[in-house]
């Protein structure tokens, strides 16, 4: 398999951090190596392509931005962990489809290494806990190339996500690591987390 980067840009500009995900794909070649980029990023809300604005109930100060992934709306913050996996599919022989079965896969396997029970749900790409959604997914492909890619909650305040219909669901509840696992909400907890993710990613990826 080829060759795969890990970066940790840290606590990073989401506008910024789309804006070079972008840049990565559009100059990349065939012979450029697939990367993963790990990190956080401040309070935000993105909309996905075909995200409907009503689904945004009450932002207030936090920023919203429309961005070209899949997807309605969902939350950003410090306390979550987002993956971005720049992957050449066509070089991996991959369908998007197969990038999707995989992130929840390495999503699943995450939590397990915590003792809990991840769960798709049909026809709403993420994983849930007993109904509740700990994880979610948002995809591009441009070129035969993935951007964006998967977010966990950890340890984040989960306040503002009541101010939107998370995924454009009225009635989805969302939840964390923290709170599933009654954990405290720490850098303890935090660097668990991104060594399971980075750990399942290398593995699916490699």
């Amino acid at each position: 398999m080829s060759e795969l980067l890990i970066r940790h840009p840290g606590l990073v500009d989401f506008t910024d951090t789309w804006q070079a995900m972008r840049q990565f794909t559009e100059q990349r070649t065939p012979e450029t190596a697939d990367e993963l980029w790990i990190l956080q990023h401040p309070a935000v809300f993105t909309l996905g392509q075909a995200g409907r604005r009503e689904h945004l109930l009450d932002p207030g100060t936090i920023p919203v931005v429309a961005t070209d992934r899949g997807g309605q709306v969902t939350y950003h913050a410090p306390g979550q962990w987002v993956v971005y996996p720049l992957l050449d599919l066509r070089r991996r022989g991959w369908h998007v489809r197969d990038l999707v079965d995989r992130l929840e896969d390495i999503l699943i396997a995450t939590l397990a290494d915590f003792s809990l029970r991840g769960e798709r749900r049909a026809h709403a790409p993420g994983i849930y806990i007993a109904g509740r959604k700990i994880g979610s997914l948002g995809l591009r492909i441009r070129r035969g190339c993935s951007y964006h890619g998967l977010s966990l909650n950890v340890a984040m305040d989960m306040q503002p996500w009541q101010r939107i219909h998370p995924c454009g669901m009225a009635d989805l509840s969302m939840t964390s690591l923290a709170e599933a696992s009654d954990g405290h909400g720490d850098d303890t907890l935090m660097a668990a987390a991104e060594a399971a993710l980075l750990r399942h990613f290398q593995r699916a990826l490699l």
